[in-house]
């Protein structure tokens, strides 16, 4: 009995052993399958992070998601492409906020073209996502880093807004009114505040603005979601008078009168332009008035982007051999030219800081 008793005594010892030994198996096992299974966790043998080698998704505003601006997508893609071995896929949107919530939540890893507004308000819901550059000025640098925004109005209207020999904006209260989307700093931050300073004693906001109707300050109001959508607007007769920008009008007209983004420049819509202006060719507006804007940021979410690849992105993109690149800057002067930017204004790409933008949060 007593034999008995000191085999099942050995019996149970040894089971606990060959639990705990199974146990501490198991403890080791999940924690090699969570430091290999999780794309951002850290291996313990090297400390360093996992590469990411997913599709990089770079996020377009609704400016360049048309057909036009096809070849430039896809060319600032491949130059992505290059510069981070990784595949990369352009995403096209209808509306400044998808473009917004996408950065910002990580959905998509750059925006390209943003507006100051638009990234303050992205870095405001997600204070990670930073500039990666910005288109400069005509030599290089930031001095002039400026496009212009416009408050327009059809040519055969025009002399209703003229103020003695000279347009201005002192007759727009009471008409139809288009802007492109809250989100936008040209076609709506910077107008909005130059017609509440110009009408100070009618104690104008924003909101105020963009109540239409009866005792409102605009008869009517509208959002083209693009500033190609309010030049429409305008050109349409949707809007007596329309904002919007003079570098996202810049492959759809001409000057006729006047000299370039100023006070009482004519243009006009040129013939064989794409849609949505191509049934419009010959119409003409009239600028009544026009502000310097910073150029907008291009913007990163480093959610899935390692310092490495921001840094490889950056380096190509303000090389020389980018600032040459006529699908990015190109000739105006040059027959059938077109890209994001012209030469005569803009030369490269220059890094910049967030604070840059900082007169916009103001």
């Amino acid at each position: 009995m007593q034999k008995h008793m000191i085999y099942r005594a050995i019996a149970a010892i040894l089971a606990i052993a060959a639990m705990v030994i199974c146990m501490a198996g198991c403890s080791e096992d999940v924690k090699a399958s969570n430091g290999s299974g999780d794309s951002g966790a850290k291996s313990e043998d090297s400390g360093k992070q996992t590469a990411n080698t997913g599709t990089i998704k770079v996020v377009w505003y609704p400016n360049e998601s048309s057909n036009t601006h096809d070849d430039i997508r896809a060319e600032v893609g491949r130059l992505i492409e290059r510069a981070t071995g990784r595949k990369v896929e352009n995403v096209t949107t209808t509306d400044y906020t998808i473009a917004i919530e996408s950065i910002s939540s990580g959905s998509a890893d750059i925006a390209m073209a943003m507006g100051a507004v638009g990234y303050i308000e992205a870095k405001n819901r997600n204070p990670e996502i930073n500039v990666m550059f910005v288109n400069a000025d005509k030599n290089g640098k930031l001095d002039e880093a400026k496009y212009f925004s416009w408050i327009c109005v059809g040519k055969a209207d025009a002399d209703q807004y003229k103020n003695g020999g000279s347009y201005s904006i002192d007759n727009i209260k009471g008409k139809k009114m288009s802007f492109v989307s809250n989100s936008s700093t040209s076609g709506f931050r910077v107008p909005t505040s130059s017609i509440i300073a110009h009408f100070a004693s009618d104690d104008l906001d924003e909101e105020k603005l963009v109540e239409g109707g009866s005792g409102m300050f605009f008869g009517e109001v509208y959002f083209g979601q693009s500033h190609q959508g309010s030049a429409i607007n305008l050109i349409t007769g949707n809007a007596d008078v329309a904002a919007f920008c003079d570098t996202e009008l810049e492959p759809y007209t001409k000057l006729k009168e006047g000299a370039e983004n100023t006070v009482g420049a004519v243009y006009e819509i040129k013939a064989g332009a794409d849609a949505p202006f191509d049934s419009h060719a010959g119409k003409e507006f009239v600028v009544i008035a026009c502000t310097p804007v910073f150029n907008g940021p291009n913007v990163y979410n480093p959610k899935n982007l390692s310092p490495d690849e921001i840094k490889a992105i950056q380096d190509l993109f303000t090389s020389a051999e980018v600032a040459e690149n006529e699908k990015l800057f190109f000739d105006p002067e040059a027959e059938g030219a077109f890209g994001l930017y012209k030469k005569s204004s803009s030369y490269g790409y220059v890094v910049t800081e967030d604070s840059w933008y900082d007169p916009y949060r103001k």
